[in-house]
């Protein structure tokens, strides 16, 4: 399993998200148990797989509060070498799905850094972020209350420092530093905007899902509440476009 990403791969990612299906990226370190969760999503039954080198791409069918919606799910390989083309997947993404290996405790610092780079680039402010913490099935997995923890995740409740696009994988360096501090200022303007509530309060744009790729258990449950996520950003995105 595993495809190469053409040169047209940035249009796909954009037309797949004109046609009434919802976009979702899922991310995540080698050996989280990416390629295990799509297929048990796709198929709801186990696939051992492979390694994915490039990505997998399948269509899967939401159930309870998102049944009748479809979501285009690419997964993307998860070797560092792979990693500075996540740029180019999350690019228009209605959602992000990234999978935290919960037995892994010696990397969840690298998990943590490789999320928030993605998820404070400036054009995936306010995306949406499902963690599934996933393998709780194992003996030594951390509970999802402290891999929300260990990811920081609380950051992308508010508007916090967003990492310039130099730091953000695939930035050209050619880059002037007042283009930098403009794009910084404005993804700062959108993320307030985007995560913020009609009452001014903070949304919360993430959720951690207890899970287990092997036996399908938290999966479907976490899909449901990142499409809520979504529809919440959409009807925020809609109200704040009808006040100008």
């Amino acid at each position: 399993m595993g495809a190469q990403m053409g040169k047209n791969g940035g249009n796909l990612l954009e037309l797949a998200s004109t046609q009434g299906t919802l976009h979702i990226v899922m991310l995540g370190l080698d050996s989280a148990g990416k390629t295990t969760v799509l297929y048990r999503l796709k198929f709801d039954q186990y696939l051992n797989t492979v390694p994915t080198i490039g990505f997998n791409c399948e269509k899967v069918r939401g159930v309870g509060k998102a049944k009748g919606v479809s979501f285009l799910v690419w997964d993307v390989g998860g070797q560092e070498k792979l990693r500075p083309l996540w740029r180019s997947y999350t690019r228009c993404t209605d959602g992000i799905v990234f999978v935290v290996d919960s037995v892994d405790t010696e990397r969840i610092e690298e998990a943590k850094m490789e999320l928030m780079r993605t998820a404070k680039c400036p054009e995936n402010i306010g995306v949406p972020v499902l963690v599934l913490a996933n393998k709780q099935d194992l003996p030594g997995a951390l509970d999802p209350k402290e891999i929300e923890k260990l990811l920081g995740l609380h950051e992308l409740t508010f508007a916090a420092p967003v990492v310039s696009s130099s730091n953000c994988t695939g930035a050209s360096s050619s880059t002037s530093s007042t283009q930098l501090s403009q794009a910084a200022a404005a993804a700062a303007a959108a993320q307030q905007q985007q995560q913020s509530s009609p009452s001014g309060m903070p949304l919360k744009m993430y959720h951690v899902q207890s899970s287990c790729a092997v036996t399908g258990e938290g999966l479907n449950e976490g899909l449901e509440v990142l499409y809520e996520m979504i529809t919440k950003k959409r009807k925020l995105s809609k109200n704040s476009k009808k006040k100008r």
